[in-house]
């Protein structure tokens, strides 16, 4: 058995702490580096470009985006409701796929091409971005698995970051059904008052001590479209994955972990979005009930 002395440890613990510090200074600096590159520019975010990121290979449901929905591709649904959104100038899908990119352009939607390697739908939409013909001062992340996403809430969100010019996310929520509150994949969201995300979870928040759900507090699911201001999508990907980030799989916990600010809409919306092969009946039984063709 080795046995090593005092100094030794002190000294093997000091070189650790000072490699933490040096890849958290330089996490640090490129968040800082960020916020000064956005304070550059404070004219009107204009230009708004629709992305839906779509890829086949999903673990929990794999081909989910060509599921069939009442004899439609769900992702030709969510094209042609995002479609009907007034502030969009344009709207693409952006997929690694060719099967989904042949699907996309036989009904009609412009098809970017995506590597592989995007760990996410941001990132996504940042690769697709750059390859636009034209710049855009907002990219809104359309999420394909939406197929009755309101053009209400896609116009809300992109309003919402036009007028808060520090802010450089928005997202929308929706009161939270009682049946989804420990369902990790109906994600929840907390707020401070002046409507900007205080936090994003798996689990229900706030939890109480009884450890059961309170049917007075106005609990809010997290839907999963989102803006971002285009400048601030370029410097995403430079961000180091963060704990918070890690340990509950939630992209949106990046942005906030290092200080950025993402306004929140509250929206009245049936939520069915489509995370298991279960929700495909759920969702064709909604629009039977409410003559949703």
């Amino acid at each position: 058995m080795s046995i090593r002395s005092s100094s030794e440890s002190s000294s093997s613990s000091t070189k650790s702490w000072i490699v933490h510090g040096i890849v958290a200074g330089a996490a640090i600096a490129v968040a800082i580096g960020a916020r000064a590159y956005l304070a550059q520019s404070k004219k009107l975010r204009s230009r708004v470009v629709g992305i839906i990121p779509a890829r086949f290979a999903s673990s929990r449901f794999q081909g989910k985006p060509l599921v069939n929905i009442l004899g439609k591709p769900m992702i030709q649904r969510t094209w042609e409701r995002s479609k009907l959104a007034t502030t969009l100038d344009h709207l693409v899908v952006a997929t690694d796929d060719e099967k989904i990119a042949e699907c996309c352009r036989g009904f009609g939607a412009d098809v970017i091409m995506t590597s592989e390697s995007c760990r996410n739908g941001t990132e996504r939409c940042n690769e697709a971005q750059e390859k636009l013909d034209k710049k855009y001062d907002i990219v809104v992340n359309i999420q394909g698995d939406e197929p009755l996403i309101e053009p209400e809430i896609i116009d809300g969100i992109v309003k919402a970051l036009q007028a808060a010019p520090d802010a450089v996310f928005s997202t929308a929520v929706t009161s939270l059904k009682p049946e989804d509150a420990f369902d990790p994949n109906r994600v929840k969201c907390v707020v401070d008052n002046r409507g900007y995300a205080i936090y994003f979870s798996r689990g229900l928040i706030p939890y109480n001590k009884s450890g059961r759900v309170n049917p007075q507090f106005p609990y809010m699911l997290h839907l999963g479209i989102q803006s971002y201001d285009s400048k601030f999508l370029k410097i995403y990907p430079q961000l180091q994955p963060t704990p918070l980030q890690l340990e509950e799989d939630l992209e949106q916990l990046k942005v906030l972990e290092n200080g950025f600010k993402m306004k929140v809409i509250k929206v009245d919306h049936e939520a069915h979005g489509v995370d298991t092969a279960e929700d495909v009946e759920k969702i064709e039984s909604f629009m039977r009930e409410r003559n949703l063709s």
